[in-house]
């Protein structure tokens, strides 16, 4: 497997493991018993998707950065650009995770409704975004661009797995994250 493969492997399992914790969250915030969103639970869970999310939104800000050199043809130019004016931004995902968290004191029926939006935006607009500019960035980018738009590196690894370690460890009784994949 070459270095490419190996940096996209990981940004794969980081998106996997962020909709996993955002699912769980989400099913942990909507429910109905006085345990719905417990800590350290919540706690871990927001950390978790802070950080990813944020690491998401670098990178896009580093895709954008690279644009300039990579996108010498007009059409490429102009795709990358729309890419990057899609919805589903993750300070948009960070926005609804908020509101969500917000509404725990609200009633049942604000909280599933606050809970809902925050996955179905996750698993709709934020996706469909990561999918355009993956795909845009593999078209185009070389390897360095890779090392340099993905912040990838050993520590990065370690961090992540550490933080959805975590999350998993703090799971509330009736919530369960996916069994573990292979591993980048």
């Amino acid at each position: 497997m070459n270095e490419v493969e190996l940096i996209r492997k990981q940004l794969l399992l980081e998106r996997k493991h962020a909709f996993d914790v955002a699912g769980a969250l989400s099913t942990a915030g909507a429910r109905s018993d006085e345990h719905h969103l417990e800590e350290p639970f919540r706690t871990v869970s927001v950390d978790y998707l802070v950080w990813i999310l944020t690491r998401f939104e670098e990178r896009e800000q580093t895709f954008h950065d690279l644009l300039e050199r990579l996108s010498a043809d007009n059409a490429e130019r102009r795709a990358a650009e729309h890419s990057l004016a899609l919805s589903g931004t993750s300070r948009e995902a960070l926005s609804k995770l908020e509101a969500a968290l917000g509404s725990e004191a609200g009633s049942l029926i604000e909280r599933v409704g606050r809970w809902t939006d925050f996955q179905h935006f996750f698993t709709g607009p934020w996706s469909v975004r990561r999918d355009a500019l993956d795909e845009l960035f593999s078209k185009q980018a070389k390897v360095t661009d890779w090392r340099t738009a993905s912040g990838i590196d050993a520590d990065s690894i370690f961090e992540e797995r550490t933080r959805y370690a975590r999350v998993r460890a703090a799971l509330p009784m009736g919530i369960e994250l996916p069994a573990p994949t292979g591993r980048a």
